[in-house]
């Protein structure tokens, strides 16, 4: 019997059009005056993220980072990143002469983690992970915008891991929220964004982490480990 297709009058539902963000962030650099940087709180995680977020920013606005990660663990590692941060903002001191500020929130990875555990067995990059972006976003923001700065981003859309769809819907929330300070969309991972940013990477000999930095992803590092010398493991 041959096989045939039912017509159906069912709407087919449309995936929505992912927006070009990269594209979205020349257009807004374009209209900014060339000579009157604006002000530019960016939240940032790490050095090696910040590599080419900073390289891309900083020729257009007068940056500041805000370093608010109390997600990561343990203190050790937390130290070291926050450390070779300020490794990276020392060497374009000294190379391209930008002076980005860097401001530091107290380290409270205790009380930070009590809104992340009850979802800790859920999947990597799901509903835990965005209520640790958004938490994060926001506390930038509300500084940002209490101290007068003229636009906020992050530099997570840089990474792997991260969907720049969500991280972008995260910040046009929170400028829905705030009366003075734009979000300035961006997609760091284009244009060869990521390429570019282990080129500094290694210029600079930075650190570069193996997991994203809670409690719970360094446990899955720690059990990756654990399953690569089972395997390595000579019979």
């Amino acid at each position: 019997m041959e096989n045939t297709i039912t017509p159906t009058n069912k709407r087919i539902k449309k995936l929505p059009r992912k927006i070009n963000y990269y594209k979205v962030s020349l257009e807004e650099i374009s209209k900014l005056d060339p000579i009157l940087k604006p002000k530019l709180l960016m939240h940032a995680c790490c050095g090696p993220c910040s590599c080419f977020p900073l390289t891309f920013l900083c020729p257009h606005f007068d940056v500041t980072i805000y370093f608010n990660n109390s997600n990561i663990y343990p203190t050790e590692e937390y130290e070291r990143r926050l450390e070779e941060l300020k490794k990276l903002l020392e060497c374009y001191r000294t190379d391209y002469g930008w002076d980005v500020k860097l401001i530091v929130t107290p380290y409270e990875n205790e009380k930070y983690m009590k809104d992340l555990m009850p979802y800790q067995d859920l999947r990597e990059g799901g509903v835990r992970c965005r209520l640790c972006y958004e938490k994060r976003m926001s506390e930038a923001y509300d500084y940002a915008e209490e101290h007068d700065f003229d636009y906020f981003c992050t530099v997570m859309t840089i990474s792997r891991q991260k969907d720049s769809q969500i991280m972008n819907s995260i910040g046009k929330k929170l400028e829905e929220s705030h009366k003075k300070t734009r979000y300035f969309y961006s997609d760091f991972k284009k244009m060869d964004g990521l390429a570019k940013a282990k080129e500094l990477r290694l210029k600079y000999d930075l650190y570069n982490q193996q997991y994203c930095g809670c409690q719970i992803s360094y446990g899955g590092y720690l059990k990756r480990l654990e399953d690569k010398e089972k395997t390595d493991t000579p019979l």
